[in-house]
């Protein structure tokens, strides 16, 4: 049986315009680059003001995706939203963000209720709604101060089968014995197509980086992925690689969208160094690494052809 139904309330006040901070509230595609908990969006349907969303996402650090549908209110500065497919051990999931004017900023409130699926479950639902509303928040007092993401890609056409592209891509497991900057890989998936993905990567100066990342698989054609244990420089992460026939052949891309962490900056690059060339030593750093499993998708699929 069902628990009662539990209401919280998180907010916070920020020194930014009331429609600015609706407006990246509003765009739920973004939130990736946004939110810490948020994996992937697709809009399944739009229109009138309601919305239904597929969204995945981790809740205390494990994987999870649900659908949701949100009404829009863009002069009330209010969007609702409702889970019609929650995620166990959620047995219904609602709630509101509320966007008020304050002196000169804006206090943003977050309204959840909640109900899970029995009392065991009830700890988990509590604590990844406490988690994650407290990081959405923080998240906003970012994006208010103009942490903006830049996003970059990289692309080669292959001579070989999109699926064997995407099995290349897919079994991230046997990158350590595939890909030379890869020191060691392991992955887990409790859901069909989501993976969590925990990597040991070798930089080019021989240093060593650990990242964890959720993995959101779409058969044949597309991988999405969120890193949520990022290096110290970035503040967020996410990238998707996809794959399109094209002509006979198949094309590859890796996309990123980074936000730098620009308190990190001058202590891992060293005095002097400025936001700009953070983001031009990222865009070297994972590009180069991009390449490399780009050559190593296209050299595996060609082969099998």
């Amino acid at each position: 049986m069902a628990t009662p139904t539990h209401e919280t309330e998180h907010q916070i006040t920020l020194p930014a315009d009331p429609r600015a901070v609706y407006a990246v509230l509003a765009d739920a595609s973004g939130w990736p680059a946004v939110f810490p908990p948020t994996v992937h969006v697709a809009v399944i349907e739009r229109g009138g003001g309601s919305e239904r969303l597929r969204i995945w996402a981790t809740a205390n650090g494990r994987p999870k995706t649900w659908t949701s549908r949100r009404e829009l209110d863009p002069e009330g500065l209010r969007i609702r939203f409702r889970q019609e497919v929650p995620a166990h051990p959620v047995a219904a999931m609602g709630g509101e963000w509320i966007v008020e004017p304050v002196g000169g900023g804006t206090r943003v409130r977050l309204r959840h209720d909640f109900s899970a699926v029995d009392e065991a479950g009830l700890d988990f639902v509590a604590k990844a709604v406490d988690r994650n509303s407290e990081a959405e928040l923080a998240a906003l007092r970012t994006a208010a101060a103009g942490g903006r993401p830049v996003t970059f890609e990289d692309t080669v056409r292959v001579r070989g089968a999109a699926g064997d592209v995407y099995d290349f891509l897919y079994r991230a497991d046997l990158w350590h014995e595939r890909l030379p900057h890869v020191a060691a890989v392991t992955v887990e998936s409790e859901t069909p197509d989501v993976q969590l993905m925990t990597m040991d990567t070798r930089a080019a100066d021989g240093s060593a980086h650990s990242t964890t990342s959720v993995r959101v698989c779409f058969p044949e054609h597309l991988i999405v992925y969120k890193q949520v244990r990022t290096p110290r420089l970035l503040a967020a992460h996410t990238g998707r690689w996809t794959i399109r026939p094209e002509g006979g052949e198949t094309a590859v891309t890796s996309e990123h969208t980074v936000a730098i962490a620009q308190e990190a900056v001058t202590d891992v690059l060293g005095s002097g160094a400025t936001v700009a060339g953070a983001h031009a030593f990222v865009r070297e750093a994972l590009g180069r690494n991009s390449r490399a499993t780009l050559r190593a998708a296209k050299e595996y699929a060609e082969t099998l052809r």
